[in-house]
């Protein structure tokens, strides 16, 4: 995308969905409609030509090289740190820290900050919305540490229900780790309340940010987050890139998470010291492509404007949510105030197994997602076995949203539901 956007111009979706080459595409003959990017987002020609181009012009491996492909790629790999600590807020590019995703950001604060912090009979508090990556690595630390793992409720519409919060986060809470936005309910939460609570109480926290940066302007530092973490491939970058903040005072506490090359100053047969932050955190040759690539991807999205990109989503999600209400059989998940979710659409059919929906759609050439999304804890909660779900993003528009509820009229039809 070539035009910028300014912040009363609302978004051209039709060139938008020009720089997306696979929406040209037909899936079963029919026009691809992708409603999936809360699992991942398609990438644009400028995305894919920036990858295809540092092959070509810029490949080597980063830092300690002396010849000019080595510094090139060198620069190109700290020049995205840099971009990323301001795309965030502002933070300091030291606090960055590369990992292959979100799940890795997570697992590494579980093996060295969990693992030096937590100890027996103190508190860990999540929430009933957690993706299973920021749930899991609790679950094993709490037991292998004899710490309390406490959850945040829901109320009925799929918010954090923080009326007892008192009696759920205490001065033996070390750990609050929450979502930003719910991968399933779509729910945005309240994230600098609840950190300001934590911190009074002493505890650290850790957003879970892998549905909030993509679609809404964050600034981590006014969130009052210790950590916060999020993936490129969600925002129209490569796989295997992650992002992990970490505050400077924190990070320079922990141990290292891998072991190698880059992340050490000296080494010994009997004594080792580590490199400074962010290297300490990144042994090992990292994707560096992709890393470059992602830096073309932050580029796009800010030409468009990340408030662009919310208004959008919050309209189209407006405008889902109020179609998909007319039909027969149809329940959504999550609130339905659009100033308190984002594009994130999950829904049951009263007759129809998720699994059925998200077949019949594919036929018509429409991508959801079926199933628990990586979050069963919370289909319990919601006493579901699975939902559908359909999520938004800056190539969509009314015309998805009305083939897709005309699909599903059409597949209620053939299953014999009218």
């Amino acid at each position: 995308m070539r035009q910028e956007v300014n912040k009363q111009q609302k978004i051209d979706i039709l060139n938008i969905k020009k720089d997306f080459p696979i929406l040209n595409q037909r899936i079963n003959n029919h026009r691809l409609i992708y409603l999936d990017n809360a699992a991942s987002t398609q990438k644009p020609h400028v995305v894919i030509d920036a990858h295809k181009h540092f092959f070509e012009t810029s490949y080597a491996n980063i830092h300690r090289g002396l010849h000019t492909l080595a510094e090139r790629a060198t620069n190109a790999y700290e020049n995205t740190r840099s971009h990323v600590a301001k795309f965030i807020g502002g933070v300091k590019p030291e606090e960055i820290i590369y990992t292959h995703g979100t799940t890795e950001a997570i697992n590494l604060l579980a093996y060295t900050w969990g693992e030096e912090n937590i100890k027996e009979g103190d508190e860990i508090v999540i929430t009933e919305m957690e993706h299973h990556a920021n749930l899991v690595p609790w679950v094993i630390l709490s037991q292998r540490k004899k710490a309390i793992l406490k959850r945040i409720p829901l109320t009925s519409d799929g918010q954090l229900n923080l009326e007892n919060i008192n009696d759920i986060i205490t001065s033996k809470t070390k750990l609050v780790a929450l979502c930003h936005m719910s991968n399933v309910l779509g729910s945005i939460n309240p994230i600098e309340e609840i950190t300001d609570y934590a911190h009074r109480k002493g505890a650290v926290v850790l957003v879970d940010g892998a549905q909030s940066v993509p679609h809404m302007k964050i600034n981590v530092k006014e969130s009052g987050a210790d950590f916060y973490t999020f993936s490129a491939h969600k925002m129209l970058g490569p796989t295997g890139v992650g992002i992990l903040f970490g505050r400077e005072e924190l990070l320079n506490k922990m141990a290292p998470f891998n072991m190698g090359g880059e992340m050490i100053s000296e080494v010994y047969y009997d004594k080792i010291t580590w490199n400074e932050i962010p290297h300490k955190f990144e042994a090992g040759t990292p994707n560096i492509v992709g890393v470059a690539a992602f830096d073309t991807a932050l580029t796009y999205l800010e030409e468009i404007g990340m408030d662009n990109i919310r208004q959008h989503e919050k309209d189209l999600t407006s405008y889902a949510i109020d179609k998909l209400l007319q039909l027969n059989g149809l329940e959504i998940q999550g609130p339905l105030d659009i100033e308190k979710r984002g594009g994130v659409i999950s829904f049951t059919d009263k007759d129809i197994h998720p699994h059925d929906i998200s077949t019949y759609l594919d036929a018509k050439g429409i991508a959801i997602r079926a199933g628990h999304h990586c979050a069963q804890p919370l289909m319990r909660t919601l006493d579901k076995v699975a939902t559908s779900r359909a999520s938004l993003y800056i190539y969509n528009d009314e015309t998805d949203i009305d083939e897709l509820c005309s699909a599903l009229i059409e597949m209620r039809r053939y299953f014999g539901h009218d």
